[in-house]
């Protein structure tokens, strides 16, 4: 079955092509050759800033966290040779503090369908039975539905493609370190100390901001776009939503 053509599913592709070619008609005369481009750029900003509540109810869970962080590992060390009363125990602190230990995953699970469907808008060359003109469109001289893994094993890759792509990464990359820096979790190697705040998973927590990189380059070149721009708004967004919402002295 060819899920492309299922009714709801090319409903939601056609109306997104649309949305974007309407958004590359308008950018044109600002932007040119690149009004495509400029479009997944408006598209990104304004599901960003649909999604502003939802990052200020993440920030708000990271702060309520950080307060709880004591009385968590109180509960550790008391039980400890006894996980499902920890567990209970654990959800029960959250529910007296009218808090969730997954509260602020909303931002993350709401942009994967954003980015599933600019994925599939710059890979196929027909939307809900149309063809599919975004392909046709370009970043100096790149198509956006040109992908550098892609280009790199077909030998298609060109000198515009690589310093696109590496412009992508090196900004994607030099995000990523700021936000590791930034952002690095606490690290507690006491005895008791849980295995999820030791040095080694805050490492690998590092390690997890540069995974978006690596995705940028197996993604068609317009899902790059999107990646960075999210990824670059991201950063500013956390920044200042510490500062509203900092977390408790440790």
């Amino acid at each position: 079955m060819d899920l492309l053509g299922f009714p709801p599913i090319a409903a939601i592709l056609d109306a997104a092509h649309a949305l974007l070619m309407g958004l590359t008609a308008l950018l044109e005369p600002l932007a040119g050759s690149a009004a495509a481009a400029a479009s997944v750029v408006v598209l990104t900003l304004i599901v960003r800033a649909v999604l502003i509540p939802a990052g200020v109810a993440q920030a708000r869970a990271e702060q309520t966290r950080s307060r709880l962080a004591p009385k968590l590992k109180a509960l550790q060390r008391r039980y400890k040779g006894d996980p499902e009363r920890l567990q209970r125990e654990t959800m029960k602190l959250y529910a007296d503090e009218k808090a969730s230990p997954f509260a602020g995953c909303l931002p993350m699970l709401a942009q994967a369908p954003v980015v599933a469907i600019v994925y599939t808008l710059f890979l196929h060359a027909s939307i809900a039975g149309h063809a599919n003109a975004l392909l046709t469109e370009q970043l100096l001289g790149v198509a956006l539905g040109t992908s550098l893994a892609g280009a790199v094993v077909s030998g298609t890759a060109t000198a515009a493609t690589v310093a696109v792509f590496a412009g992508l990464l090196v900004a994607i990359a030099v995000v990523a370190e700021v936000t590791r820096r930034a952002f690095r979790p606490p690290v507690d190697d006491s005895p008791d100390a849980s295995p999820l705040a030791g040095a080694a998973m805050a490492r690998l927590a590092g390690a997890l901001q540069f995974t978006t990189a690596v995705v940028a380059m197996f993604v068609p070149l317009a899902a790059a776009l999107y990646l960075t721009v999210t990824v670059t708004w991201t950063l500013g967004q956390r920044l200042v939503l510490r500062r509203i919402y900092p977390f408790a002295p440790a």
